[in-house]
């Protein structure tokens, strides 16, 4: 049955899953199942990691870092999203991830996952913006480096987002929905653009290999390397940094129509549409660079250099429009996911001030205390690490790099406990979709063979200082956890607490308004 025929007896299935999880409905559930797709395709946006992330290609190992390398890339972040996939439609809660590594692991792992998606989403939230500045600056001809831009910048578009968030999420679905089409017209827009302008079809550019390691020699996007291969390997990070965010769909299940069917093939078809467009647009934007040496001394200004070269300056400015609004809608779907992942945390203590952050506006029916205070913290995370140097280097960047390995972290931890706990009694009723006990661990150990390489990537220089950053983060958790929290934080609802909780679940959909 389709999600369009959402009658009372779907509602109920919903609201029982969501009961026997220990958790009342005050989330407005009207999202469907297109629109949870379209969170996390917005999230994703092509149009925002795939192009602001384009020279770690040219400026790395050239074309073919593009025509093969964004596949492998894509099918290094595809494992972690089918295996989230059964996870979630077993457990369909705003938790998401959180909640996973609590039930199938215990209190710590829980809190510890938690801490690492909130980390990763904050400041994946801050770096998505700063690139829709920096393209929004090359775009329109502002100057990038120039922080007190940058920080008003940052703060009206977030301000933005938040606002929307602020207001519930049928306005927010309706932006992220008409997001979806925006993205998939303008990346078609931007490809036959590409492909019409073509001066010599060198389809062999998309499979060969070329050492472009220290371009451009004053602003090198890598340094110089005599290794090919690593510096390929490297360039997987454009389409790992790219296709994440998806654990978006998860993170809106409480909001979503028949969530357990709805949430996996949002995770699922969000990461396959997005590879495949993708792939297809970024080969096409290849084919179209007049010179590939040439272009890797460009550097981060890639982009912009050879669709000014080649493309006519209406159509780029068109296409620049429709680019810079679709990154926008890309960090106002983070603002969702990141505020869901505070409101849940904090619905079960897990934060300072979880009583405020866990509240609901009855009003709009969303967390507008965790909307706002996730997307303060992006801005102060930019300011903060801007201004901050390490090492000679700005603390940005290198942070930022940690982004993809906390965000990554917290996938692998669910992931990993449910390979042990399937089939077990912390985890012996599978959801709709069900890959089968086979396949699930396949792409589970998969996971964790993923999870190490993607640490190693992300600890090359020059970020080598992410090593240091995510030690001492697990170190500094380790301490906090057993000196305060494994005392005072008592993680989800289980077992008979679920059942002693059926009043206060009842008060609180009243309070709510929820019928």
């Amino acid at each position: 049955m389709s999600v369009e025929h959402y009658d009372d007896h779907a509602k109920k299935e919903d609201l029982k899953v969501l009961h026997s999880m220990g958790y009342a409905q005050e989330l407005e559930r009207s999202m469907s199942a297109f629109s949870n797709f379209a969170i996390s395709f917005s999230i994703i946006c092509i149009l925002s990691g795939g192009i602001n992330s384009l020279a770690q290609a040219t400026a790395g190992a050239g074309g073919g870092a593009i025509g093969i390398g964004w596949i492998v890339g894509c099918i290094v972040s595809a494992v972690f999203g089918i295996a989230m996939a059964q996870i979630g439609s077993a457990y369909p809660t705003a938790g998401g991830l959180y909640h996973w590594g609590s039930i199938l692991g215990n209190r710590f792992t829980g809190w510890l996952t938690a801490w690492l998606n909130l980390l990763g989403l904050v400041t994946v939230l801050g770096a998505i913006n700063v690139g829709t500045w920096n393209f929004f600056a090359g775009a329109f001809g502002y100057d990038a480096t120039n922080l007190t831009n940058q920080m008003i910048f940052l703060v009206v578009i977030t301000g933005a987002q938040a606002l929307v968030n602020h207001f519930g999420i049928r306005l927010t679905a309706l932006l992220t929905d008409f997001s979806g089409y925006l993205i998939f017209g303008t990346a078609l827009a931007l490809t036959i653009g590409c492909l019409v302008v073509v001066d010599h079809w060198e389809i062999s550019r998309l499979w060969t290999f070329t050492n472009y390691s220290g371009q451009p020699e004053d602003a090198a996007v890598w340094p110089q390397s005599d290794s090919l291969f690593r510096i390929f390997l490297l360039g997987l990070l454009l389409p790992i940094y790219t296709i994440t965010g998806y654990d978006a769909s998860a993170h809106t299940s409480e909001e979503t129509k028949r969530a357990a069917h709805s949430v996996p093939r949002g995770i699922v078809s969000s990461i396959l549409w997005s590879s495949l467009a993708g792939w297809i647009m970024l080969c096409a934007f290849v084919l179209m660079i007049p010179d590939m040496a040439e272009a890797a001394k460009q550097g981060w200004n890639v982009f912009f250099w050879a669709i000014e070269a080649k493309m006519n300056p209406t159509f780029a400015k068109l296409l620049y429009v429709a680019i810079f609004i679709s990154q926008w809608l890309c960090g106002l779907a983070t603002v969702t996911s990141v505020s869901r992942m505070i409101f849940a945390f904090s619905r079960d203590g897990g934060l300072p001030f979880s009583k405020a952050l866990a509240s609901v506006s009855k009003a709009h029916r969303t967390p507008v205390s965790a909307i706002w205070t996730g997307s303060i913290l992006s801005v102060l995370f930019v300011w903060g690490t801007t201004v901050i140097s390490i090492a000679g280097s700005s603390a940005y960047s290198i942070v930022v790099s940690c982004t993809v390995i906390f965000l990554f972290l917290s996938f692998t931890v669910p992931i990993a406990l449910g390979l042990f706990a399937h089939g077990t009694p912390k985890w012996n009723k599978m959801g709709p979709w069900d890959l089968g006990p086979g396949l699930f661990k396949l792409f589970a150990v998969l996971s964790i063979l993923a999870m190490a390489l993607i640490f190693y990537l992300g600890i090359q220089p020059p970020n080598d200082w992410a090593l240091s950053i995510t030690v001492g983060f697990l170190i500094l958790t380790g301490i906090i956890w057993f000196a305060f929290e494994n005392r005072r934080f008592k993680g989800p609802p289980i077992g008979d607490v679920i059942a002693k909780r059926q009043a206060e679940i009842a008060a609180a959909e009243a309070a709510i308004g929820e019928k």
